[in-house]
């Protein structure tokens, strides 16, 4: 069966509002199920990255919002992928009391393990809280071992403030490093095919990654995405197989400086 835009646009609220649709397994009634959308604003997750990915054919259609940050409460870079559309293979952890059922799925880019050893050991409380090593030459992400800058001048440049208080050594926190990486080199923290494809079928044909959106506040439910021109915009590329009427005429703010999180 094909689909409609307006299909689109109530699973797309659906997400919005944490409200598990039609498409995900029934399971049992004391399962329980999430559905999450994409939050710019997060309180334990310092955002760097964000993209939109969308995929259809004639009758199968999905839209994988990704966002990569640092996990300030799991001491630990990871993307996040949050998956929408009537073909999604929904991750099940499996207990004996309950399942939990997820749009979501996590990619670690940087380990706890990894984030310890290039911790600063030296110096009081703050400096060695989430700050790196300035003698730290290079950092594990996802296997591989990348150069390490610890020159805040370049940090700042390229819009990320370090701390200054109790920091006197200006040092580099653990979230600076996953957004500096954002802006230098952002396809060490993005997620490739293979992530993105884990719970949609590999062979439905991907129509596009859209890297530049305009994003309102997933806080304000007043404007749900059936109301936002990004969204719409999306539906039809979606029911046409057209990235043509990829045409939006607001400005892109889904950049990490224009949103505040990881504060908690």
């Amino acid at each position: 069966m094909s689909f409609t835009e307006s299909e689109i646009l109530d699973q797309l609220d659906l997400a919005f509002n944490g409200t598990p649709s039609q498409y995900f397994p029934t399971g049992r009634p004391q399962d329980i199920k999430y559905n999450f959308f994409l939050d710019l604003e997060h309180g334990y997750c310092e955002t760097a990255g964000n993209r939109i990915h969308v995929y259809a054919d004639s009758t199968r259609w999905a839209i994988v919002f990704e966002k990569s940050g640092y996990q300030n409460r799991g001491t630990s870079a990871e993307i996040e992928l949050n998956y929408i559309g009537n073909c999604i293979n929904y991750q099940i952890d499996k207990y004996p009391e309950r399942n939990y059922i997820t749009n979501s799925s996590i990619v670690v880019l940087i380990e706890p393990t990894e984030f310890k050893r290039i911790e600063n050991k030296e110096g009081n409380d703050l400096e060695t809280f989430e700050q790196i090593d300035p003698k730290v030459k290079e950092v594990k992400i996802r296997d591989k071992m990348f150069p390490f800058n610890n020159n805040y001048k370049d940090y700042e440049k390229v819009g990320i403030k370090v701390r200054d208080y109790d920091n006197p050594r200006k040092l580099i926190g653990f979230g600076d490093l996953v957004r500096y990486l954002n802006e230098t080199n952002p396809a060490v923290i993005s997620a490739n095919e293979d992530d993105i494809r884990e719970h949609i079928p590999r062979d439905l044909p991907k129509l596009m990654t859209i890297n530049e959106f305009h994003f309102n506040s997933a806080y304000d439910k007043s404007v749900p995405p059936s109301k936002q021109e990004t969204y719409k915009l999306i539906a039809r590329v979606l029911v046409t197989r057209d990235t043509m009427n990829w045409k939006p005429t607001q400005k892109p703010n889904n950049h990490w400086a224009n949103w505040e999180s990881g504060n908690l």
